[in-house]
């Protein structure tokens, strides 16, 4: 995937040495320097986190692109399918959240998908209907250029955990069948219920055993009390081998800019280990900052930890 935001090529200019052959002295350290300085991983915005200036009406749908690059500094963007429920087919209305995206610059990656039903319901018929109901989702994600629509892997929580693996297989499967037609890739995100286990949701990924599924590792999504309480590392390190997405939570800071909730640092340690380079997408859900306070402060957690990981490789 293609950023000018976060693709650095630094090129080494010398206006003491003159000719051809300096010239091609000179390329030589600048391709190396540009190799070197490449980014452990990227930064997108996942739309969510301005989720109450949204539905507020504060913050129009169309301007979230220049908003994430003018007020934030993030050139890519993951969409959230609940501030545009019904235009999902409606072409006019992508074509222009489309060109909102390229004229700010701003890569568009993922669409997050809610709300379309039960992908592992027990009744085939709504399973069916579930899926289909995701169709229209894959094909805006292509129209607008992303990689991936991401769902969730929903079933009926009275069937035991084996029973709704094996539906949440088989309607995924499907899915993703749909999806690689179009080259987008299905993906699932621990969204609560049995996809915050680490353990069940990799068992989900073998079953599918396909190429373009596979998780987005949020690290907030983990209960931590009761009888799914699930320790976040853990199931983040789990999902991390299938990962094509990550979603970087956050909800609050204390004076040195650190995340109060989650130990970034041991997180995107975990993530950088996996050999993930892509995405890690922001979403802040505090209420102690304003929304795009709160980006900004993940954004300059996040890297400030990359430049930390990138010395101690160096």
């Amino acid at each position: 995937m293609t950023n000018t935001a976060s693709t650095r090529r630094e090129f080494l200019k010398s206006t003491a040495m003159a000719g051809a052959g300096c010239a091609v002295l000179n390329s030589a350290p600048s391709l190396g320097l540009a190799a070197q300085t490449k980014p452990l991983f990227k930064i997108s915005l996942g739309e969510w986190a301005f989720h109450r200036a949204l539905f507020g009406k504060s913050m129009q749908h169309f301007d979230v692109a220049k908003v994430a690059k003018d007020e934030c500094g993030i050139g890519a963007l993951e969409y959230s399918a609940q501030f545009f429920m019904d235009k999902a087919e409606d072409t006019d209305y992508l074509r222009e959240l489309k060109k909102r995206a390229t004229d700010n610059g701003v890569k568009a990656v993922l669409i997050t998908v809610d709300n379309q039903g039960s992908i592992g319901d027990p009744n085939e018929k709504r399973r069916l209907k579930a899926v289909e109901n995701h169709h229209k989702w894959v094909d805006a994600a292509k129209f607008l250029g992303c990689d991936s629509i991401r769902v969730n892997a929903l079933s009926d929580e009275k069937l035991s955990a084996d029973e709704q693996a094996k539906l949440v297989i088989d309607g995924l499967r499907r899915l993703v069948e749909f999806g690689a037609k179009r080259n987008i890739n299905v993906i699932v995100e621990n969204h609560g219920g049995l996809s915050s286990n680490g353990k069940w949701l990799v068992k989900v990924m073998k079953g599918v055993n396909l190429p373009t599924t596979g998780t987005l590792p949020d690290f907030g999504n983990f209960p931590n009390s009761g009888p799914g309480a699930y320790d976040r590392y853990l199931g983040v390190a789990e999902m991390m081998p299938y990962a094509k997405g990550v979603s970087a939570k956050s909800y609050g800071f204390d004076a040195k800019g650190d995340e109060t909730t989650i130990d970034y640092r041991r997180m995107v340690k975990i993530v950088v280990d996996a050999g993930y380079r892509s995405y890690l997408g922001i979403e802040y859900e505090g209420d102690k900052m304003s929304e795009v306070e709160g980006v900004r402060a993940t954004k300059k957690l996040l890297e400030s930890i990359r430049n930390e990981l990138a010395h101690a490789e160096s």
